[in-house]
């Protein structure tokens, strides 16, 4: 019997059912065969991939075009996850009907089968426009990364205003229609009050285990960086130092003559 299908219903059946919703990042084929096959319930493919893909400093320089080609490299790899789509700077920002155009490519050109929006109050009325439009929106609020130019803290939630405003876009997400929501870098206290206010599920990034699901940068977690430490992130392996093994490995065999082999070769 094949695996249940995830949909946006499915993730917040969970959080009726008390189940945790497991996510992760993807960029690339490779990565949503392995993620699909270890049954992971939904994969974004993050506008993350800026920096841990392309190698730039932030989010900022991701546009539609670098994310519709790899959400349609993801979709080919995946069967069962729930796919979604992170909508680049300036995708969702600049006009209602430019986000549901925007949407409607991630949905038709991407093949995914949702958007992330990052915002609260503010985009309210963007994600319900959205939702109208039939595509399904996971909220993003807390620390966005969109907004880093604006500087101000990371971990939010430390004091009482900043915890009603939280508190306030969380609802005014779930309101628009967003299925669920990521709240990132928030208090532990902050996340669990509005876990408990909420009815759509709440997964979260550096906001403790209160919340209904989790999800990390899938590079960080397999430690293909060993310079990036955050606290936030449990590394559940060493890729960086698997990988330069391998070269190593590779490159001393081909100057000592020992690969290829015989059993590499073609007689």
């Amino acid at each position: 019997m094949s695996p249940e299908k995830i949909t946006p219903e499915v993730i917040r059946r969970r959080k009726t059912l008390g189940e945790k919703i497991t996510a992760l990042t993807a960029y690339d084929y490779p990565t949503a065969l392995c993620l699909n096959e270890a049954g992971i319930d939904m994969i974004l493919v993050g506008d993350s991939l800026g920096m841990v893909v392309l190698g730039h400093p932030n989010t900022l320089r991701v546009t539609m075009e670098n994310m519709l080609e790899h959400c349609r490299a993801v979709a080919r790899g995946n069967s069962t996850a729930l796919l979604v789509g992170d909508m680049p700077f300036l995708s969702c920002t600049t006009s209602v009907p430019d986000a549901v155009r925007n949407a409607g490519r991630m949905v038709q050109e991407g093949e995914m089968e949702g958007v992330k929006v990052e915002g609260g109050s503010d985009m309210a009325g963007t994600i319900a426009a959205i939702v109208r439009a039939g595509i399904p929106v996971l909220g993003h609020i807390g620390f966005t990364p969109q907004q880093s130019l604006k500087g101000g803290k990371k971990v939010q939630g430390r004091d009482r205003p900043c915890v009603e405003r939280l508190l306030s876009d969380a609802l005014a997400v779930e309101q628009a229609g967003a299925f669920a929501i990521v709240l990132e870098c928030l208090t532990v206290s902050c996340a669990g009050a509005i876990t408990e206010k909420l009815t759509i599920p709440t997964v979260g990034i550096g906001s403790g285990p209160c919340c209904d699901g989790q999800i990390l940068v899938s590079s960080d977690m397999l430690g293909l960086y060993e310079a990036a430490s955050f606290k936030h992130v449990k590394e559940y392996a060493n890729l960086a130092t698997i990988m330069k093994n391998a070269f190593g490995e590779y490159i001393r065999e081909v100057k000592e003559g020992r690969f290829p082999g015989k059993q590499h070769t073609f007689e």
